[in-house]
């Protein structure tokens, strides 16, 4: 039975999200009020995953999670205010290292909570099967790779990613030098209320001119987007390279809403300069069929290697295609893209 501790500011929350787990079958082997007593449960429980609030009196959410990834580490899901300040606070709690994160309904405190129970489960049985350790294998750098090389002209980059997949986007696109001149689309599964401030952060940590994905909007070269939340996001045209993006909520695909399927198999259908898609951490197997259709018009594919992947479904169901040119740690896979688009490749 996979053990979790529950740690929460709010009495009734702990309550409410250990009676869903438990009814899924977890074993809560613990609660805590605050990041201080979170992290003492966790030396003490040695759980396989932890529930844990952003903010808390004492010791909050990063803090904590800074704290169990030190002494302990163990995968964290955060569960985070739809705010402004939640979403900052979630990106910080996950560059230290927690592997996913849920939106709470309605506010901090809210019976909304239940009905989204289903959601709760999925994404703490999966970051249950990450691996902590890999946070420590993407090291963050304020250089990008040397543009010592001549690149193709208008090339198009198409990143997937799931769990764990923050941190790591954010290493391979502030590793790309503007000079590589690419149009980027990032498909990281995320909620809607959290994809404009990721934006905002890869914004300020790359390169690119860096924005939430709108309807209609044209791509060119130096820029990035990234998919809005509860939208699929279609490359719906590409001329004098640019591309045009179009936004539709049509029903998930493998569970989600953004699919990075989506993305990618009208890439492959509509651009017509060169093409790279990348694969990287995450749960399930969003990415492969576009790693395939990437391919079959003759585009590059990269996946994300095991050892730094916090889960290592995406890549390996990509990898399974046999579609995949390369597969590289997250360190490496900046480097990997630019070669894709090097003019004498």
């Amino acid at each position: 039975m996979t053990k979790a501790v529950v740690v929460d500011d709010s009495h009734f929350m702990r309550t409410v999200i250990s009676d869903i787990l438990e009814d899924a079958g977890f074993d809560v082997v613990a609660q805590a009020g605050d990041g201080e007593a979170g992290a003492a449960a966790v030396a003490e429980h040695d759980p396989d995953v932890v529930t844990m609030d952003v903010e808390m009196p004492r010791m909050d959410g990063i803090e904590a999670v800074e704290e169990i990834m030190a002494r302990n580490p163990t995968p964290v899901v955060m569960l985070s205010a739809h705010t402004d300040d939640g979403a900052e606070a979630t990106f910080e709690a996950m560059e230290k290292g927690a592997v996913d994160f849920l939106a709470k309904p309605g506010g901090e405190v809210s019976t909304e909570i239940s009905a989204h129970g289903d959601a709760l489960v999925e994404k703490v049985r999966s970051a249950a099967r990450a691996d902590p350790a890999s946070a420590g294998d993407v090291s963050a750098t304020d250089e990008v790779v040397a543009a010592d090389h001549e690149y193709v002209e208008n090339p198009t980059l198409i990143v997937g990613a799931s769990t764990g997949g923050p941190r790591v986007v954010e290493k391979v696109l502030s590793d790309l030098p503007r000079d590589a001149d690419l149009r980027v689309l990032i498909v990281q599964h995320m909620p809607d209320g959290f994809t404009e401030r990721f934006a905002a952060r890869l914004d300020r940590r790359s390169e690119y001119d860096v924005s939430e994905a709108e309807d209609g909007m044209r791509i060119g070269g130096g820029q990035a987007v990234v998919a809005k939340g509860d939208y699929h996001m279609e490359v719906a045209g590409y001329g004098n390279g640019r591309l045009r993006i179009r936004l539709q909520q049509e029903p998930q695909l493998h569970g989600v809403r953004p699919a990075i399927d989506v993305t990618m198999e009208t890439a492959a259908e509509t651009v017509t300069g060169p093409l790279t898609g990348v694969v990287l951490t995450g749960m399930g197997k969003d990415g492969a069929a576009g790693i395939e259709a990437i391919s079959a018009v003759g585009g590059a594919t990269l996946a994300q290697d095991e050892a730094s992947c916090s889960v290592f479904g995406i890549p390996a169901r990509a990898i399974e295609t046999g579609s995949v040119d390369d597969v590289r740690s997250a360190d490496e896979m900046g480097k990997a893209i630019l070669d894709t688009i090097r003019e004498d490749g």
